[in-house]
């Protein structure tokens, strides 16, 4: 299974397999729909890499074989 992550707006919204996980006003990560253990691990992994990472300006796609 692959898992692949789209950023619609850096910092605030993803698509993970048709999934939108978004920013609240709290701060917190949220997703439109159930998504399973292994999308939301891909996610939990894409974001310490890419998101919380400042040495990427621009957000790419990215696509884990799971």
């Amino acid at each position: 299974m692959s898992i692949e992550i789209i950023p619609i707006i850096d910092h605030e919204s993803y698509k993970v397999n048709g999934h939108m996980m978004y920013k609240d006003h709290n701060e917190n990560w949220i997703s439109s729909s159930a998504m399973t253990d292994i999308e939301l691990r891909m996610f939990r992994r894409y974001k310490k890499l890419v998101i919380d990472n400042p040495a990427f300006k621009k957000h790419t796609k990215a696509t884990y074989k799971g």
